[in-house]
């Protein structure tokens, strides 16, 4: 099996350093497509969570929503992006979900 290559020459002009760099590129695209997942769980469970109006199965809901919200917050974390108010805003988590994971 062979595998293509990009020309040295047309690679330097393009300012592509080495397999280090490729390597870099391919974790910040894991790292971004893996804090979309997690965003979309989170979506999903505040969703479920602003869907129970009774109090019968809003335990279960509110644990769910708390630990994706949890979850979403240590993945931005590892990436270096601290700022949850932004994200309290944009996804209007409601204060209970923060009490429980002990944000504010």
């Amino acid at each position: 099996m062979s595998s293509l290559r990009m020309p040295q020459s047309l690679s330097k002009r393009l300012g592509i350093e080495t397999g280090e760099a490729v390597l870099r590129y391919e974790l910040l695209q894991e790292q971004a497509a893996s804090l979309g997942r997690v965003g979309e769980k989170l979506e999903k469970a505040l969703a479920a969570l602003r869907a129970h109006e009774g109090e019968e199965g809003r335990a279960a809901a509110l644990k769910a929503a708390a630990d994706a919200a949890w979850c979403f917050f240590v993945q931005r974390e590892v990436m270096g992006m601290l700022d949850r108010a932004a994200v309290v805003e944009q996804y209007a988590i409601p204060r209970e979900v923060l009490a429980r994971i002990g944000a504010r």
